[in-house]
């Protein structure tokens, strides 16, 4: 068993290593900082709220609900249970030569919280808006990937993130369909 751990930690230093140094460009160093700021997804996501909840109906009601629920389970779930379980120290503060776009960070490393957060709600959004789905999985793509690339995930925890963000999602949409059914609610 020890083997098998040596060898996927050393498997997730080589993809960091690539992603993270080969793949580094003067592109990146200016995107990725912007689209892995959480604070630059608030304007974003306030409209999208204040539009479902005025034009998006019943269901728009709903999808925001699940959403919400679905990103503070993430959230929580990664950043009180699973960070401080797993006690994973950042590549940006023992990967020799790693591309820091953002510096050193003292929190834990595993899952990706931003991984978890985004596949949640990409999880949400497209399996209620299955016509821009490619949209949503390609901004969590995004999201997760520049976690790697300013210096401060693994690959194996933006991976770990982006599974758990998809179950979570998909937990809560199975439960709103299980209360909606129950209730005698016209599924949304």
């Amino acid at each position: 068993m020890d083997a098998v751990l040596t060898f996927l930690a050393h498997l997730d230093t080589t993809l960091f290593v690539f992603f993270n140094v080969h793949l580094a460009n003067p592109v990146f160093d200016v995107v990725m900082p912007f689209v892995t700021n959480k604070e630059n997804w608030y304007p974003i996501w306030l409209i999208t709220i204040i539009l479902l909840l005025w034009k998006g109906g019943p269901k728009g009601r709903w999808v925001v609900l699940i959403v919400l629920l679905s990103v503070a389970t993430s959230d929580l779930t990664v950043n009180r249970i699973l960070k401080p379980l797993f006690h994973r120290i950042r590549p940006c503060n023992v990967v020799e030569g790693a591309h820091l776009l953002l510096g050193k960070k003292t929190s834990f490393s595993m899952p990706s919280s931003h991984a978890t957060n985004f596949f949640a709600m990409a999880t949400v959004f497209s399996y209620y808006y299955r016509k821009y789905q490619i949209i949503f999985w390609l901004l969590a793509a995004l999201v997760a990937y520049s976690r790697i690339a300013v210096g401060v995930h693994y690959p194996f925890d933006v991976l770990v993130g982006s599974i758990l963000g998809i179950l979570i999602g998909y937990l809560w949409i199975l439960i709103f369909k299980n209360i909606l059914k129950n209730k005698n609610i016209h599924q949304i």
